[in-house]
């Protein structure tokens, strides 16, 4: 299937200071994509350029084949980081303003609000000032006014920033029913957990530069160690030219815990047989990096030297 957005080598320079640096990206169609990486990394800038807010000084963004143009941008919804509502306007009114905006028509702008307000439980809100609504209640308004038109590509930048662990959940729910229906979202957030839990394919970017990117599932795969948890009951002595204890504890009771790693050729099975003739086998479980530890391990391996240098001797 031909991704719905792709990035071609594309640079972005602002005075001194390189943004992007010849990156590239494949985003598949009804996805939901990951952009990450640390502050300044070059995030907002690539996003900024698909949503032609700026151009690049090199390379193109292609949408479903087309290189990116103006007539594209009925087909994208962005949620900015930095939010922006008319704080004097009703909020109905800055609904039906800004669907207007993006083509519908009066009619149509207005049952889809009707049909967002009440998907919200928020129909009350229809006649207020957005300036009496609470940062929370701003947030959800700003997500409808983005999805509004139904793009067939959204980009959400920090989405869930200021919403409380219950409204986070709605609005997750909400993005995962909007990929059901078709979309495709691009999502930039520092929460590794959302990453975690909701997206399909992630890209990190790091100091202007793409330097990890593909399918969550294979990327965890590929960052594997071949360790495992152990837990149990016995007393467990770990000599063999196979396997490598990195860290054991004992506990109450005869109990204990150890992470043991498989040398090349060993394979869990010969780990687990040589477990139980040793000792009783409690728990077994593959230690997975998480999204959140593979992005602390890329951004430190893409450091320069000397700043790798500076943050060793910090934490001195």
């Amino acid at each position: 299937m031909q991704p719905i957005l792709q990035a071609i080598d594309v640079r972005k320079a602002y005075a001194n200071h390189v943004a992007l640096d010849g990156v590239s990206l494949d985003i598949p169609e009804q996805s939901i994509f990951g952009l990450l990486g640390p502050n300044g990394a070059g995030k907002t800038s690539l996003i900024r350029i698909i949503t032609q807010i700026t151009g690049a000084d090199s390379g193109e963004i292609r949408f479903r084949g087309q290189r990116l143009n103006p007539s594209h941008i009925a087909q994208i919804g962005y949620l900015p980081e930095e939010r922006g509502l008319y704080k004097k306007m009703k909020v109905g009114e800055q609904l039906l303003y800004l669907a207007q905006l993006r083509g519908l028509s009066r009619a149509d702008a207005s049952a889809r609000i009707k049909s967002w307000l009440e998907r919200f439980d928020v129909k009350a809100w229809a006649d207020k000032y957005v300036e009496d609504l609470s940062k929370g209640m701003q947030q959800k308004v700003q997500f409808i006014a983005t999805v509004l038109h139904e793009p067939s590509l959204i980009i959400l930048d920090e989405p869930f920033s200021g919403f409380d662990p219950i409204n986070a959940n709605l609005i997750k729910d909400e993005i995962l029913e909007l990929r059901k229906k078709g979309a495709t979202i691009i999502f930039s957030t520092h929460r590794m957990e959302s990453v975690e839990e909701m997206c399909d394919n992630i890209a990190l970017i790091n100091r202007s530069r793409k330097v990890l990117d593909g399918p969550v599932s294979q990327i965890k795969e590929t960052f594997k160690t071949q360790t495992y948890e152990v837990e149990g009951k016995g007393h467990l002595l770990v000599v063999h030219p196979d396997f490598e204890v990195l860290e054991h504890h004992d506990r109450e009771n005869g109990y204990f815990y150890d992470r043991i790693r498989l040398h090349a050729g060993a394979t869990p099975n010969d780990l687990l047989r040589f477990l139980i003739g040793q000792v009783e086998v409690h728990a077994f479980r593959e230690q997975i990096p998480s999204i959140n530890e593979i992005f602390i391990r890329r951004v430190r391996e893409t450091m320069p030297e000397s700043l790798v240098e500076e943050e060793a001797e910090a934490r001195r």
